[in-house]
């Protein structure tokens, strides 16, 4: 297994995670996930890295599931096809929880088409900044498949039910304009400063306590799907940590100092 294919480079905090097979416009292979895996894992652990953005190189941003492995999956004997394939929806899906729920903000750096689990991987982060060449489309439908990368989750919640049965149920592409009508996209920036413009963003998103930013996060996730009451009880038990935690005590006793109190 090539090493190389995910790339990871630390600065100033930030984790920038390419995905680096531009030959094959970052198509996820079974080693690519892997790989994505584990540096998703270190950056989730490093409590160096305050914030990670997802980026892919050369022209694609990742063009989905590879295809030469659709086919190798297709010719297994007729009795392991459903347990193989719901073995590599077990490491899909461990790829997209790791992204959805990083204890810290996560980006999407879109520069280019992001197809099939390509958008699905985008959505998984907590935003999206594009350049004008991005590209969405959610191309199951065109190979007989539903989203399996989360986006039947993921996409209702940034455009809406009927527009995600629309989009998922005819497969169209999306560019950059449209998917920031949409709300597929939060942000555009040129081709040049993306990368730029998606590591200062994460740097203004991960400024605040790391502990209230993770505690926030993975009650946010959840705010759809439960109750209120529940999220309230959720809020009470992560303030009672927070109210422990050095960035809390340090910032009350900073601004005590400069009152004067």
């Amino acid at each position: 297994m090539s090493s190389d294919i995910v790339l990871k480079t630390v600065s100033d905090g930030i984790a920038t995670v390419t995905l680096n097979r531009p030959e094959k416009r970052n198509a996820m292979s079974d080693d690519m996930r892997s790989l994505l895996i584990e540096v998703l894992e270190d950056v989730a652990a490093d409590k160096s890295v305050r914030a990670l953005v997802l980026t892919g190189a050369g022209k694609g941003f990742c063009a989905g599931g590879d295809v030469a492995g659709m086919k190798r999956r297709m010719e297994a004997p007729a009795g392991e096809v459903g347990f193989n394939g719901w073995a590599r929806q077990q490491r899909v899906h461990r790829t997209q929880m790791l992204l959805h729920t990083m204890p810290k903000p996560t980006i999407a750096a879109v520069n280019g088409a992001a197809a099939g689990l390509g958008a699905d991987t985008a959505m998984a982060c907590d935003f999206i900044i594009a350049s004008p060449y991005a590209k969405f489309v959610w191309s199951y439908i065109l190979r007989g498949l539903i989203p399996d990368g989360g986006g039947m989750y993921f996409l209702p919640r940034r455009v809406g039910l009927p527009r995600a049965k629309e989009l998922i149920f005819t497969g169209r592409q999306v560019g950059a304009d449209e998917a920031v009508q949409l709300g597929i996209v939060d942000r555009t920036s040129s081709a040049e400063t993306l990368l730029q413009d998606a590591q200062n963003w994460a740097r203004e998103l991960s400024a605040g306590s790391s502990t209230a930013i993770a505690l926030g996060k993975a009650i946010l996730n959840r705010s759809f799907e439960t109750e209120a009451n529940n999220i309230f009880a959720s809020g009470s038990q992560a303030q009672g940590i927070c109210y422990t935690s050095t960035e809390h005590r340090e910032s009350v006793l900073a601004f005590l100092a400069k009152s004067g109190n």
